[in-house]
């Protein structure tokens, strides 16, 4: 399954969304006229990213950019990840 298609089912579970993950196109945008992400989603999917990746967000990542679109998470991620098993 890809990083993509987990952070959708992430999204929809954290939002309680009632879409299928392939409603949802990899470059939507999640604030605004998207999904409609706020700052309280936002902390809630943060956390969530974090348990289903394994991952911690540092305060300095969390930036608007991080959370534009499927895609820019995605991204994050899969940089997160290098970055963890590099240091290893």
């Amino acid at each position: 399954m890809s990083i993509e298609h987990r952070v959708k089912q992430v999204i929809i579970r954290t939002l309680s969304l009632e879409v299928d993950p392939q409603e949802i196109d990899d470059e939507d945008a999640l604030f605004g006229g998207g999904l409609g992400l706020n700052s309280m989603a936002t902390i809630e999917l943060v956390v969530a990213l974090e348990k289903e990746f394994g991952l911690e967000v540092p305060d300095e990542d969390l930036r608007v950019e991080l959370f534009e679109s499927v895609k820019t998470m995605a991204d994050y991620v899969r940089s997160a990840r290098e970055g963890a098993t590099a240091t290893c």
